[in-house]
């Protein structure tokens, strides 16, 4: 079990964190990777035109106490439709925070990954982990 997993002490959080992990690993086709705190599925590489550049995984989740952050990314696009359909979640820039996984459409969370992807991959070259 990964570790931002396993510290989780409340046995339905730990659960609904590896039913997390099996979503995004059936969505993506990927392994995950710890990114930090965070469990990554792929990667992509950007350089800014400031010259920063680096590696960051290109979706995944962070396993809080109190709440999930799903990481959709590179944060540019809203996803309305989808936004409507996936349940009680609040919004960062590229972070949608659900407190309770079974609160979430499971489905509307798979299209948003599935989104989220697409819209990376109009903006940098994504590989598998």
């Amino acid at each position: 079990m990964l570790e931002p997993i396993a510290r989780l002490k409340d046995p339905a959080r730990r659960s609904e964190a590896v039913e997390l992990d099996a979503l995004f690993q059936k969505v993506t086709g990927w392994q995950p990777k710890l990114w930090g705190r965070n469990i990554g599925y792929g990667q992509y590489h950007y350089r800014y035109d400031s010259g920063r550049e680096g590696d960051f995984f290109a979706t995944g989740f962070g396993a809080g106490a109190r709440e999930f952050s799903i990481h959709i990314l590179p944060g540019y696009t809203e996803f309305p439709e989808i936004a409507e359909r996936l349940g009680p979640h609040r919004r960062g820039k590229s972070c949608w925070y659900v407190r309770r996984l079974a609160a979430i459409d499971q489905d509307a969370l798979a299209d948003l990954i599935r989104a989220g992807l697409d819209d990376l991959r109009a903006h940098w070259p994504v590989a598998p982990t």
